[in-house]
């Protein structure tokens, strides 16, 4: 499960380090609301998209009984997936990916003050909840983000389940900073 973490300054692209991400792979479940940065035409499009797909999903629901399908499977293999945070809250809920897939998380902070994104085992999130650290090393999996900055880390889930990412900056958790890695088997 190891892999790299990276810093990327704020006037370096992403693409240096590999393709740009998708702005919404199929396996990549986001929160309904628009990134803003002053772009209402961003904003106005990103909303009748939410609606339309929220619409879509309950038309689904109320035509079989049953709930949306889920997002589909990522991997096998690499694959990047942008993360967002937005008001303290990343705009991904649920990233579905294949057993033995290595995710690279391309965290977009949009907010002034600093995050992190922090993925494993429910161990690590044990660490990092009772833990002070302000800043993560070049850990697979853990990085920090400065107000305005982009940042990159990787993380190999080879293990079928359920893994959450989280921010444990204080209190950013209990707000609602954490989502989920669903691991299905291949």
């Amino acid at each position: 499960m190891a892999t790299s973490t990276d810093q990327v300054s704020p006037g370096s692209t992403v693409a240096a380090a590999g393709p740009a991400a998708p702005a919404a792979p199929s396996g990549v479940r986001r929160r309904g609301r628009g990134r803003g940065r002053g772009r209402l035409g961003r904003v106005v499009v990103a909303g009748v998209v939410a609606l339309a797909a929220t619409g879509a999903g309950y038309g689904y629901e109320a035509i079989t009984g049953d709930e949306a399908p889920p997002p589909a499977l990522l991997g096998p293999g690499d694959v990047t997936v942008r993360v967002g945070i937005e008001h303290s809250l990343y705009d991904v809920d649920e990233i579905h990916v294949v057993e033995g897939t290595r995710v690279r998380f391309v965290i977009d902070n949009g907010d002034p003050i600093g995050h992190e994104l922090i993925t494993g085992p429910p161990a690590i999130h044990v660490q990092h909840a009772n833990g002070t650290h302000p800043q993560h090393a070049s850990i697979p999996g853990e990085v920090s983000v400065g107000g305005g900055d982009l940042a990159i880390t990787t993380f190999e889930f080879d293990d079928v389940g359920e893994f959450e990412f989280a921010c444990h900056l204080p209190r950013h958790y209990e707000y609602g900073m954490h989502g989920i890695v669903v691991v299905e088997p291949r």
